[in-house]
C-alpha cells in the first residue's frame, strides 16, 4: 500500500459516523495502547509472552499447550483455523487463526474486521514461549489491511507519539487486546489448576509488554488454605526439607501472575537460623541478576525436589539485611521465615 492510499484511508475512516467509531474503552485511558504496544521484531509485528513454569518436563508443557491450541482454534467452527505442525521432541506448535475483531455491535450496526493470524509455541523444559505473527485484516469483505501497514507506532499514533490516531484506534486497541486474550489463555492452560489468573481487565500496561509471565503454585503462597501442603510451623520445618543437589530453589518477587519475578537459585541454599530465628538462605551466582531481589521487601522461595513439578516446601519470607559481597563472589540472601508450608 502507498503512502497516499494509506493517508486517504485513513483520513476516511476519521470522517465515518462517530457512532460507527466509538471506542468501548470505560475509562478512556489509552495510556497501554500507546508506544510499545504494537512490537515490531525486523519491521514486522509479533506478540510475545515468555512463560517461566519451575519443575515442569518440556513435554508436559508440550501436551498443556498442545490441547490448548486444537481447543482455541477450533472454536472458531472455521477449517482454517487449526493447528498445522507438531513436534514433540523438538517442542513446537505452530496453528493458524481466522477469528473476528468486533468493534462495536449493536441492533442497528455491526462493525468488525476478520482477522488472520499465525501462531506459533516453542516449549521447553521449564519455560515456553508464545509469538502470534502474520496478523492480517479482511474488512468489509473486500478491504485487506496488514498489521504493519495499519497498527503500528508509525501509522496509528500521533507524531508526538501521546495519541492515538483516531482512524486506526479501534484497530489497534482491539488488535492489542487479541493479543493479551491469548496470553492470559496461555497462562491458564499453563497453571497448575484450571482457575484463571487473576488480571486486571485494563491495565495501565498491556499484558504484551510487561514481561515474562511466571506460573508457581495453583493456589497463592498468601492463601491461608493451600490444597495439597500442610502450615507448619518455621520453627518446626525438618532440616532436611531442603536438600540441594536433589532438586532446586526458586524465588518468587511479586504476587502478580504477569510481573512477578522469579529466578532460580543458581549456588544453592538452605535453612538455618540467624538470632534465634528461622531463616532460609538463597545464594545467587555472581554472574546471576539481582536488582529485583536488592529492592524486593517480601518475597516466596519453594524447593521443587528432582523431576517434580510442584514444590514440596513453600516459605512465605521477609529479607533481612545481608553484607554486599566482593565482586566476582556469589550473593547470599538472608529470609527470615514468615509462613511455611510443606507436601
Amino acid at each position: 500500500m502507498n503512502r497516499l492510499t494509506h493517508l486517504f484511508l485513513v483520513l476516511l475512516l476519521a470522517c465515518a459516523p462517530m457512532g460507527i467509531m466509538a471506542q468501548d474503552n470505560d475509562d478512556n485511558d489509552d495510556s497501554r495502547y500507546l508506544v510499545g504496544a504494537v512490537p515490531e521484531v525486523n519491521g514486522k509485528v509479533v506478540f510475545s509472552k515468555e512463560f517461566s513454569i519451575p519443575g515442569m518436563s518440556q513435554q508436559q508443557i508440550f501436551e498443556r499447550m498442545q490441547k490448548w491450541l486444537a481447543e482455541r482454534l477450533k472454536a472458531n467452527n472455521n477449517v482454517d483455523s487449526r493447528v498445522v505442525y507438531t513436534d514433540a521432541e523438538k517442542g513446537t506448535i505452530a496453528g493458524v487463526g481466522e477469528e473476528w475483531l468486533v468493534f462495536k455491535s449493536s441492533a442497528l450496526s455491526l462493525d468488525r474486521t476478520l482477522l488472520n493470524y499465525q501462531i506459533t509455541i516453542g516449549c521447553q523444559p521449564s519455560k515456553c514461549l508464545v509469538e502470534v505473527e502474520k496478523i492480517r485484516y479482511t474488512y468489509r469483505e473486500k478491504e485487506k489491511y496488514t498489521a504493519e501497514e495499519w497498527i503500528t507506532d508509525k501509522y496509528a499514533l500521533n507524531k508526538a507519539q501521546t495519541k492515538l490516531v483516531r482512524g486506526l484506534a479501534k484497530w489497534r486497541k482491539k488488535t492489542v487486546d487479541f493479543a493479551d486474550d491469548i496470553f492470559a489463555e496461555a497462562t491458564k492452560a499453563l497453571s497448575a489448576s484450571n482457575s484463571q489468573p487473576q488480571v486486571e481487565k485494563a491495565p495501565k500496561k498491556a499484558a504484551v509488554t510487561s514481561g515474562p509471565v511466571v506460573i508457581g503454585a495453583a493456589t497463592p503462597v498468601s492463601s491461608p488454605d493451600m490444597p495439597g501442603y500442610r502450615s507448619v510451623a518455621p520453627d518446626q520445618l525438618p532440616a532436611g526439607a531442603i536438600q540441594m543437589g536433589s532438586g532446586k530453589l526458586v524465588i518468587a518477587i511479586g504476587k502478580d501472575a504477569f510481573n512477578m519475578t522469579m529466578m532460580t537459585a543458581n549456588a544453592g541454599g538452605s535453612l538455618g537460623k540467624v538470632s534465634g530465628k528461622p531463616v532460609v538462605f538463597s545464594i545467587l551466582s555472581p554472574d546471576q541478576p539481582y536488582e529485583s531481589f536488592e529492592k524486593a521487601d517480601t518475597y516466596s522461595v519453594r524447593f521443587y525436589p528432582t523431576n517434580q513439578t510442584e514444590p514440596s516446601v513453600i516459605l512465605e519470607c521477609k529479607k533481612l539485611p545481608a553484607a554486599a559481597p566482593m565482586e566476582g563472589q556469589p550473593r547470599t540472601y538472608v529470609g527470615e521465615i514468615v509462613k511455611a508450608w510443606m507436601k
